[in-house]
């Protein structure tokens, strides 16, 4: 895909190597040799053993958990290729940790999101390419260029190849009200009705179901969100849509967290499915039998492809 590929280099961290080669693979290069290690007393070591003068460096690095250490890995590796002279260097962070603290819900709350902004640009990033920021807002959080690609086209072709388009039992359901927005997209594709559930958070990681807004009775349902993280939110929800009347529910999100109690609250839930993308690379003891995991590659490759030949990346914004 790529025909003058010496001017372009991706490299990966030790977040997601996987993903950065599928990616690689897709725009017809390989991954760049550069070592990403600790030393003993856990500074992070940064080896790049190729020359990267004058080219356009994409570094793919997604920032879960353990989220400081792959923050910094993915700092240190922009520092050291600005020194060596890279041309121009794009921030690659299919999963941008620190984007759930984008405001301040309390006094003396700090707003980590813009402070992870300005690091990344400070560090020396000329452009950033991430995928369904947790608040859009953050975009405006830059300096820089940041394109922001969106998940739910790469979900909603799934579950339409499934034979749920167009069907009257199908439902789309937004867990919470923050996310009304994108499950009402999805909604779209499949041209189907939906349903929120109004909850209220008695504490960080601690969600109550209140209310169903929208006809559920007899319905599969679908829930769909950004993340998921210690699933408290997504078993509730899809157990509410049971005890009202749903016979089936499907969840879907973009970033599968995944922490805590979350893989032993969905194992025990009525989730059917549990769809997502591999923003985050889970390990395998966290991968159940309901798990379908979708890869992103091939828009973050197209992305890529875009930004590095100077073409309007809008196309992939659309949903």
């Amino acid at each position: 895909m790529i025909t003058h590929g010496k001017n372009i280099k991706i490299f990966a961290g030790n977040s997601h190597p996987e993903l950065a080669k599928q990616i690689a693979n897709i725009l017809g290069t390989a991954v760049g040799d550069a070592k990403v290690s600790t030393f003993s007393d856990g500074e992070i070591s940064v080896d790049i053993n190729e020359t990267v003068r004058g080219m356009d460096v994409f570094i793919i690095q997604s920032t879960n958990n353990p989220v400081n250490d792959n923050l910094m890995e993915l700092l240190i590796m922009i520092d050291a290729f600005k020194r060596a002279s890279a041309e121009r260097i794009t921030a690659v962070i299919p999963y941008y940790g620190y984007a759930r603290q984008d405001r301040k819900a309390k006094a003396r709350d700090p707003i980590t999101a813009k402070l992870v902004a300005d690091i990344l640009t400070a560090a020396g990033a000329d452009r950033v390419l991430t995928m369904d920021l947790h608040a859009a807002q953050i975009q405006g959080y830059f300096n820089i260029p940041l394109d922001h690609l969106l998940g739910v086209p790469i979900l909603a072709k799934y579950f339409i190849q499934k034979g749920f388009k167009e069907r009257e039992d199908i439902v789309v359901v937004s867990p919470d009200l923050g996310s009304v927005t994108r499950a009402r997209k999805f909604a779209d594709k499949l041209h189907a009705p939906i349903a929120i559930i109004d909850k209220r958070r008695p504490k960080a990681n601690v969600s109550e179901v209140m209310n169903i807004i929208g006809d559920v009775n007899g319905k599969i349902a679908i829930l769909v969100d950004d993340m998921i993280d210690t699933a408290g939110t997504i078993t509730n929800g899809a157990q509410a849509l049971v005890d009202r009347g749903a016979k089936e529910v499907y969840a879907c999100c973009t970033h599968a967290v995944l922490s805590g109690p979350a893989i032993e609250r969905i194992r025990n839930s009525v989730i059917k499915e549990l769809v997502m993308l591999n923003t985050i690379d889970l390990p395998k003891e966290k991968i159940l039998d309901n798990f379908k995991i979708l890869s992103i590659a091939s828009v973050f490759a197209e992305a890529i492809r875009r930004i590095y030949e100077g073409v309007s990346v809008s196309k992939l914004f659309e949903d």
